[in-house]
């Protein structure tokens, strides 16, 4: 009798078949954001940064308020009236010196925020576990903006309080409701998320801790004052960056420019940039190697 031959029996699956047959689900988005608030508040460094850029941004306008309160009796009646007329306690809530501060605290911060996964290598390791390149840096860029947008509005609104706390000692304070007192505290507080985005795309560019400082302050001070208002071409391209827009919000008395613009326009100057460097940021990523 011919014997039949027998069947292999079945095999178990092995342990790297089975776990190549499970696929990773992708990364949500809130995941992600979550991912890089952690990461962003581990760092120690970040907490001094935002600490110290608001003490410095705030002594430079309580500065200027105390300067005033003091000197106050040498303006005589006539320089006290036009101070109070002219309402000239909003420019002391957030002053020329203070705005340079804040424009190159943010900056640096938004810069280093991309430029830290690139020193040593760590950017590898982590698009190597998140694939999604665009997503993560859209992360980034949400959560920079969300903390910028709070330190800015922290420098903000203290400076305001304080400074008119001192002016109100001689009677020259004024409170959030007076005309225009809002849109600098708003202009001032903007200001911060809008160059630190600016600092994101610059160290997406660059991916060096000096060269993306440094094209933060040639960018965002050194350009703008390199722009004059006395001449229609220059003007229109100083109002183009977020400096002279700012000066534009926050500007008190009754002089115009050789070549005045609106603060809608002003606002629109701030919006173009965030979201222009926001998208060069996340685009950054997937045109380059890491």
């Amino acid at each position: 009798m011919t014997s039949l031959p027998l069947s292999p029996a079945p095999s178990a699956p092995s342990a790297s078949s089975a776990s190549a047959s499970v696929v990773e689900p992708p990364a949500r988005f809130r995941d992600l954001v979550a991912s890089e608030w952690l990461r962003l508040r581990s760092l120690r460094s970040t907490g001094w940064a935002l600490l110290l850029s608001t003490l410095f941004v705030v002594a430079f306008n309580v500065g200027t308020a105390w300067d005033h309160y003091r000197y106050w009796d040498q303006y005589g009646a006539e320089g006290q009236a036009d101070f109070l007329e002219s309402a000239m306690g909003l420019s002391d809530a957030f002053t020329a010196n203070a705005s340079m501060v804040l424009v190159l605290c943010a900056g640096a911060m938004g810069a280093m925020a991309v430029v830290g996964d690139h020193a040593g290598g760590p950017a590898r390791t982590v698009f190597a576990a998140v694939p999604a390149r665009s997503s993560l840096m859209a992360a980034k860029v949400l959560v920079v903006a969300t903390v910028q947008t709070a330190f800015g509005a922290v420098a903000a609104g203290t400076s305001f309080w304080l400074t008119q706390a001192v002016l109100a000692e001689r009677g020259a304070g004024l409170s959030l409701s007076h005309p225009g007192a809002l849109r600098i505290v708003l202009a001032s507080a903007l200001l911060a998320p809008v160059c630190a985005l600016t600092g994101m795309a610059l160290g997406a560019l660059l991916r060096r801790a000096a060269t993306s400082v440094l094209g933060c302050v040639a960018v965002l001070l050194v350009l703008p004052m390199m722009l004059g208002e006395r001449r229609h071409l220059t003007a229109v391209l100083a109002h183009g960056t977020p400096v002279h827009a700012w000066r534009r919000l926050a500007w008190q008395g009754p002089f115009e420019p050789p070549f005045p613009w609106t603060p809608g326009g002003a606002w629109t100057v701030y919006a173009l940039w965030a979201v222009g460097a926001a998208v060069v940021t996340v685009a950054a990523v997937r045109r380059r190697d890491q």
